[in-house]
C-alpha cells in the first residue's frame, strides 16, 4: 500500500521505491524470460563422413606411405636387361610415342 506524502512534493516515499524496484525487476524478468523463449535453443554441429570419403581418406594416407614404384617388376626388367632376355617390341614403341607427340601436340 502506497503512502502519500505531501511534504515529499511527489517524491516516492520509501514504499513506492520499494514498489517500483520489484515491478521493474519483474518487467525486466519477463522480458529476458521473452527473448530466450523467442531465441531457437542453441544447436550443436554435427558432421558425418560417407563411407566413400573415408576410403578415399584410407587411399590417400597409403598412397603417401609407399613410394609408388614396384620394386619386384623394377627387380625383373633389370634381370631381364641383364641377362639379354627383355625384347622390345618395335612396332608398340613407335605407336606409343606417335600417340604421345600427338596428344601433347593436339594434332
Amino acid at each position: 500500500m502506497a503512502i502519500n506524502n505531501i511534504n515529499n512534493a511527489g517524491k516516492p516515499t520509501t514504499v513506492d521505491a520499494k514498489q517500483t524496484a520489484q515491478q521493474q525487476q519483474q518487467v525486466s524478468q519477463q522480458q529476458s524470460q521473452a527473448k530466450s523463449a523467442a531465441t531457437p535453443a542453441a544447436r550443436q554441429d554435427a558432421v558425418s563422413i560417407t563411407p566413400q570419403a573415408q576410403q578415399l581418406g584410407q587411399l590417400t594416407r597409403k598412397a603417401s606411405s609407399e613410394s609408388g614404384i614396384d620394386q619386384a617388376k623394377v627387380d625383373k626388367v633389370k634381370q631381364a636387361l641383364t641377362d639379354g632376355s627383355y625384347k622390345v617390341d618395335v612396332e608398340r614403341l613407335a605407336a606409343k610415342l606417335a600417340e604421345f607427340e600427338s596428344d601433347l601436340y593436339g594434332r
